[in-house]
């Protein structure tokens, strides 16, 4: 798929707590996926202070790449929070739920935060709502090899489920018979898509991970 024009991300890759060893994979896969695509150009930085009003209004997509910790001030904060008010698109990816927990909003934007994650083994990510654009032409269910987050809470209620996963195919599930992965929201003016997956450097050259990850941008932007 590619997008019917050629916009630019923001990947911000801030990290105060873990930081994870597949970031500057993830940011070269990015670049390589808008190219290959013709959909988007990157922007990449770890300067939170770009997260400002008018650095911002360049970008019809802000990407949180595996940022943690509290990595924005309230200012910082309030600048995202008028992008996506504004009909900006976000995406964030694997640890990006793991971080500003002082601040709701955040939480809301990303759907839910992360606790914890038992070592990393292979289980089967199942596609749900396979009609929507970000899975659409994905296979019913795959094998994967990752760190399956565990989340505070099940954001079910409030977002679009697209992807999840069978607790009982592996060791370390905490959210019971209803695992979701991956999912998308309208959100206070804008378009908001997060997926749990992406922990290992591997996966940003996987086709499979980085179409559902093109489908997400594009869907945030509006372009798809």
């Amino acid at each position: 798929m590619t997008g019917q024009e050629n916009f630019s991300v923001f990947v911000f890759s801030k990290t105060v707590a873990y930081r994870h060893d597949s970031i500057p994979a993830g940011i070269e896969g990015l670049k390589q996926l808008g190219a290959s695509t013709n959909s988007f150009t990157v922007e990449a930085s770890e300067d939170s202070s770009l997260i400002n009003t008018d650095f911002l209004s360049q970008f019809k997509v802000v990407l949180f790449l595996s940022t943690s910790g509290e990595f924005l001030s309230k200012e910082e904060l309030h600048a995202l929070k008028a992008f996506v008010n504004n009909g900006g698109g976000f995406v964030g990816i694997h640890c990006a739920s793991s971080g500003m927990r002082s601040e709701p909003w955040y939480g809301e934007l990303v759907g839910a935060y992360f606790t914890y994650h038992p070592d990393p083994q292979h289980s089967v990510v199942r596609v749900e709502n396979n009609d929507h654009i970000i899975v659409s032409g994905f296979p019913n269910e795959f094998k994967w090899f990752d760190e399956w987050y565990n989340f505070t809470r099940n954001p079910r209620d409030k977002v679009t489920v697209l992807l999840s996963t069978d607790e009982s195919l592996y060791e370390g599930g905490a959210m019971g018979s209803d695992h979701p992965l991956a999912w998308c929201r309208e959100l206070d003016g804008g378009r908001t898509f997060y997926t749990a997956l992406g922990h290992f450097a591997e996966a940003y050259q996987d086709k499979a991970f980085m179409t559902h990850v093109l489908n997400g941008i594009l869907w945030a932007a509006r372009v798809a």
